[in-house]
Order: structure tokens, then sequence, then C-alpha cells
């Protein structure tokens, strides 16, 4: 169980079921994609190294252990999202990100807060399912192999009628002999079509197959809570029609195996271990959980938001929740709220929802120096990024040191003059700054360009100067 749920990438990780990252490795693992903000990785590695250490508690004390949620302050595009991203990735956990503002009280028309925990549950049963369906692979695919040499290689019409009606009427006046040979014929023609499928020799050929088709949608408006999943359980009480299709043999296999796949797994085991990695390994991020502050007098739109406050907390402090799989308790799942707090302040959140965000972390302005890093060092860095996608059209781009500084300090300015959006600023700048190689790339092909202290001065140092430019270019 641990194998798979705290299961690394790294093979080293997969040798031992109890083993799992420490936190200083679940440090250097984000470190590989997010620049800085040490504070706040320690503080997620920790909460994720706490859950192992749970697991291997008692259970009279493992329940009494809840997680210790986090709350991260800081601007925009400085990794908040970012990091709790690649901390579920990590670890292969359930994650939802969420923003507070999109949430109304109930009551009020709008999406209610149980609802996170309903899509959390449904990407959890994706998720395992999916594991199970790689599991049976191998032998889902030798039955659509099966299945596909039998729809391209049919039983005679007339030996089917023959041979169905002894069966039911006189199976002991069965006849022998002509319908044997038939059958030999049948399967010798089958298995060499078999083995012309594996070799891959029909990929191109058409092939008629019967394909589900969904079925009329049944649309339930108004309901929410208990009877929000009313829509999912009519709509799965009606049978699903098939029709033939025509597509090519290597589309059919893939088709054919995840039909056979289906079958090969039994999803009410998928839905029981979805829900135990949703209640126990869960993550749920709530980001811009300060605009939903109230500083008011209690008026207007700060009942809506201090509303929205008072629906999260029993999410928060553990509950049941109802959904299509049956209840889901929220007791054990890790919670990390995110906020600018520009003009909120944490204290502005109600009292009894401060008290379920134990750990605070501030997560720190991006400087010139960050965005150094942030476009060199990371293995998804924007500079590689923009190299690979030029390369597809046989265009070399090389981002000199001096060049890459001089992006730095132009997006720094731009966040001092303009709105602070953090790295965000560098995706804008960049693309301002390869717009005309991006677009005349066809013509450019075999040949390469020099990203330059120059290069960049030239393109973008006329927009830097000029504010009310920057405000809406960069």
């Amino acid at each position: 169980m641990f194998k798979r749920l705290f299961g690394s990438q790294n093979d080293k990780k997969e040798n031992s079921s109890e083993e799992f990252f420490t936190p200083q490795e679940i440090v250097e693992e984000l470190d590989k994609y997010v620049v800085g903000q040490q504070e706040a990785k320690k503080a997620v590695a920790i909460a994720l190294r706490n859950r192992w250490r749970r697991q291997k508690l008692p259970e009279d004390m493992r329940e009494e252990v809840v997680p210790k949620n986090i709350i991260m302050i800081g601007p925009t595009g400085v990794g908040k999202t970012e990091i709790a991203r690649r901390l579920a990735k990590l670890v292969k956990a359930p994650f939802i990100k969420v923003e507070a503002t999109k949430f109304t009280e109930v009551g009020y028309v709008g999406r209610d807060v149980e609802s996170i925990i309903r899509d959390l549950v449904e990407i959890s049963v994706n998720m395992v399912k999916e594991e199970k369906i790689s599991e049976v692979e191998e032998r889902a695919r030798e039955l659509a192999y099966e299945r596909l040499a039998e729809i391209m290689v049919p039983e005679p019409q007339s030996q089917q009628s023959i041979q169905s009606l002894f069966d039911v009427f006189l199976p002991s006046q069965k006849p022998q002999g002509s319908g044997e040979i038939e059958s030999s014929r049948v399967r010798d023609e089958r298995n060499r079509i078999k083995k012309l499928l594996k070799e891959g020799k029909l990929d191109d050929e058409t092939v008629e197959i019967p394909v589900t088709v969904e079925g009329p949608k049944i649309n339930v408006i108004g309901l929410g809570g208990d009877m929000a999943n009313l829509q999912d359980m009519l709509s799965s009480i009606l049978p699903k029609p098939k029709k033939l299709r025509k597509m090519k043999v290597k589309e059919a296999l893939k088709y054919l195996t995840q039909e056979e796949a289906q079958k090969l797994i039994d999803m009410d085991e998928v839905i029981k271990e979805a829900i135990d990695r949703a209640e126990n390994q869960g993550i749920i991020f709530i980001d811009e959980i300060d605009k939903v502050a109230a500083r008011g007098g209690g008026r207007g739109p700060d009942v809506s938001r201090e509303g929205v406050q008072r629906d999260l907390l029993p999410i928060v402090e553990g509950c049941k929740v109802s959904t299509k799989y049956g209840l889901v308790r929220t007791d054990h799942m890790l919670f990390i709220a995110a906020g600018a707090f520009h003009i909120a302040k944490p204290s502005d959140l109600l009292p009894e929802l401060q008290g379920r965000f134990p750990i605070r972390v501030e997560l720190k302005p991006l400087t010139k120096e960050d965005f150094v890093r942030i476009l060199t060092e990371p293995k998804n860095a924007l500079t590689k990024q923009y190299k690979a996608l030029l390369e597809t059209e046989g265009v070399e781009i090389e981002f000199t040191p001096d060049g890459i500084e001089e992006i730095a300090r132009i997006a720094e300015e731009a966040n001092t003059k303009a709105e602070n959006i953090g790295a965000r600023r560098l995706h804008t700048v960049l693309e301002r700054l390869l717009e005309d190689i991006s677009f005349r790339a066809p013509e450019l092909k075999g040949q390469r360009i020099v990203i330059n202290r120059e290069f960049v001065r030239e393109k973008l140092q006329n927009i830097i100067q000029d504010e009310d430019l920057t405000k809406y270019i960069l």
C-alpha cells in the first residue's frame, strides 16, 4: 500500500515499501522545479513526512493525529501553487486546486464548498482506475486481439443458426462432422489474423466495430448537496446503446483494449481504495483565501465571504461529505491555503478557521537573481521550453548569460513599475522578446540566433522606458 501511495518515481525508492522521502529529499525534489522559498518547502516537507509517520502509529493513536494545515502568504507568481502541485505529484496523491472566490454560501446561487471533496474523490477514483488498468493492460490487449479477430473472421451465418438451434432444442442430436470442419477453419483463420495483428501488419486496414455511445443526458436543475449526484445515478440506470463505427485497426485495438481492461478491473475495489487514498492522502489547495476574508461591518458582500468561511470550517475541521461513491471523511486530508493578503490580513479570517491552519509561511517576492535562476535551473525552465519549441521548426536559439540577466532585469523592472505578478512576468517578457522569431520561424529554418544583452535591449528597452506601454504589454 505505502509503496504505491508514497512511492517515488525514483527506482531506489520503489524497492522498499517501508522507505519514504525524508524532508530533505522532498525539498531537493521541489528545488528542481521551484526556485527559492525554502521556508515554504520545509513546511510542506514536514507535513508530508508526518503523514508517513502517522501511518506507523497504533490505530487508536493514528486517529488522534490530524494534519497540520498550512497557509502560504505571498504575492502572486512566487511559487505557492507550484509547490503544492509538485508535492502531490511527488507522492502520487489526489490533488485539487480551487479558488475560494468561486464558492458561495449554502443557499446562494453558485458552487457549495462540499463539491471540493466530491471533485477530489473523482480525481482519486480516476487515478486508482488508471493504475489498475495499467496492471491488466497486457491481458486486456490479448483479449482485444481475440475480439478483433472474431469481428474480422465471423462464424458462417448459416452454421451459427443451425448450431444455435441444436444447442437450444436438441443438444443430444447435434450433428458432427461438417460443423467441426467449419469451426476448425474459422479458428485457423482467426489465429492467422491474430498473428498479423500482433505484428502490426494490419494497422492501416479499416475495420467496423461496435462502440458504446452515450445515452441521453438527464439534467437535474437546481439541486445541490446530497441530490447533486442524482444526474449521475439516473444516467447510469439507462442502458448505453452501441453502434457500428469504422476505424483503423490500430485505433480499434486501442479502443477494445480499454474496453476489455474495464471489464477486468473490480470497480468496487477501485472505489474502496480511491476513497481511502482521498481520505488519507488527499491534498486540497485553496487559493485566494484572502479574498473571502471579511473586512467590513457585516453587510453586503462581506456577509457572503464570511458564509464561505463558515462553510469551509467543518470540512477543514473534519466531517463526512456525501458523494456518489458514499460518505467520505475529511479528517485527515491536508489543506494548503494561499493568498497575497495585500488588503486583508490573515487575522481577518474567522478565528476558528485561522486555528485550523496552524502553520504559516511567508513567501518572499522574487528578485532579479531569482529570475535568473528560474530561467536556467528548473527542469521546465522557460528558456528550455522556447528552445525546444523553435527546434521543431529547425531554428536554433541560444540564450547567453548576459542575455538571461537582461531578461531578468527587465522582468524585475516591469514588476516594479506595473503590477507585481512574480515569475509570470517572465512569460510575457519572453513572449514579447521572441515574437518575431516565432512568427518568422518557417523562413528562418536552419539558422542559429543568439539572444544576448544587445538583442534583448533592442527588442524591449523602448517598451520598458514607456511606463504606460509597460502596463499593457509587459
